[in-house]
């Protein structure tokens, strides 16, 4: 039990920890290594939230560790996460809504990730125009971002840009949180800052604000980026200006103790057609940004225009589509014989409206393959739910349905029909 009379040397308010629950209870609802679930929480606030509140104002809050969980990444590898406890997400969101307040305005423009009123199609919107003026992108992959930040460097960059003393407490505390691997042990760490964790992306914009941001900013001014968390893009006029800075960040994030994946670091030759197709020889042609790939595609002529061009544009990735795919295939639509296509479409629905807003801003032909696979999963739910002969018959059944009700499905509505 939490002894109310511990001094409250710390100035953090009920009221801060009742507003990060309210934000922290509209995420994720992962439980962490105590296995308290939100509901939980939810049915008594009081209980839980008063004894938060009495040990992060007094100094005495000490994080638990948090919960390894590895997910599957699209090269065949894995991403290691760390979950924390709920009531540890909403202590970190007190102090992170603090610490943003202090830091957000210094930031710098082109830094998009993790940011109040920013998104990743702001960062497309702005690298696909700068594409079209430079000749060339640096496409800069840090090896293991969130796992090998420095600590003592991260407390380093905290202090110059706050000197509040709880914040800095608990931030050091949340760093050298150890982390419950899957068989129950535990391990110590002495970096990174465990990706799942509510302060992590704030203390990772920050650290590369300084590593990267404001250096590139007062050492090259006239040089154009893009930064989504450790995702960065940066354009320059020539093959040897590329090369040149690409050694200079090189170097430059190796003083924060940072490293380029040099397997995936590259120089791209941003061609379109009225580029001499020479020029760019030896150089990739294509880059992945944000789920994203940029490269020359081929825009056939309007009626009434001259004839087609060659533009360097984004459309979705290879990895995005095959992700998605994967996804369609553990559903196994097929099996949802006790559903109708209404009810088919509910559960449906909010993924391909997902996939549609943020995949269709550009180059949205790109996706037909993928409409087409889930129109070939619809079809063989159709066969099975209707004891069909063969697949033909059921196209038809959906095909008809299709032309009958063509907002039944979002994709349909947007004229990805059968």
């Amino acid at each position: 039990m939490t002894d109310p009379t511990f001094a409250k040397n710390q100035p953090i308010g009920k009221r801060q920890v009742w507003e990060a629950w309210k934000h922290v209870r509209g995420g994720g609802k992962s439980t962490g290594v105590d296995g308290l679930s939100m509901d939980a929480i939810a049915s008594d606030p009081g209980r839980y939230l008063y004894p938060l509140w009495n040990r992060m104002a007094s100094g005495s809050y000490m994080p638990p560790p948090v919960r390894e969980k590895r997910i599957p990444k699209g090269d065949g590898k894995e991403r290691k996460l760390g979950i924390p406890t709920i009531l540890d997400r909403v202590a970190q969101q007190v102090i992170r809504a603090e610490l943003e307040e202090e830091v957000e305005p210094r930031f710098h423009p082109d830094s998009y990730g993790y940011r109040p009123g920013r998104s990743a199609h702001d960062a497309l919107k702005q690298c696909h125009a700068r594409c079209r003026g430079s000749w060339y992108v640096i496409d800069l992959d840090i090896r293991a971002f969130f796992d090998t930040i420095d600590h003592e460097t991260m407390l380093s960059v905290l202090r110059k840009h706050t000197d509040k003393k709880h914040i800095l407490l608990y931030c050091e505390r949340w760093l050298k949180a150890p982390m419950m691997k899957e068989d129950g042990t535990l391990e110590a760490r002495d970096r990174g800052t465990p990706q799942g964790g509510v302060i992590s992306p704030l203390l990772a914009n920050l650290y590369l604000h300084e590593a990267f941001d404001l250096w590139l900013w007062e050492t090259e001014p006239e040089v154009e980026f893009e930064r989504y968390a450790d995702d960065i893009v940066v354009h320059v006029t020539s093959r040897e200006q590329a090369h040149r800075l690409l050694n200079r960040i090189r170097e430059r994030l190796g003083e924060f103790s940072l490293s380029l994946s040099e397997e995936k670091t590259k120089i791209v030759y941003c061609w379109k057609g009225t580029r001499p197709t020479d020029v760019g020889e030896g150089c990739d042609r294509s880059f992945d940004f944000l789920g994203f790939t940029f490269r020359p595609r081929y825009m056939a002529k309007r009626a009434g225009k001259g004839g087609g061009l060659w533009i360097f544009s984004p459309g979705i990735s290879h990895k995005s589509e095959k992700r998605i795919t994967a996804t369609l295939r553990e559903l196994r639509i097929f099996r949802w014989q006790s559903l109708t296509l209404a009810e088919v479409s509910r559960e449906l629905a909010p993924m391909i409206r997902g996939w549609l807003g943020y995949y269709s801003l550009y180059c949205p032909s790109g996706m037909n393959g993928l409409w087409w696979r889930l129109n070939m999963r619809l079809i063989k739910w159709a066969r099975r739910k209707f004891s069909l002969a063969t697949l033909g018959a059921a196209f038809v059944r959906i095909q008809r349905i299709c032309r009958e009700q063509p907002h039944l499905f979002p994709h349909w509505s947007r004229g990805f029909t059968i």
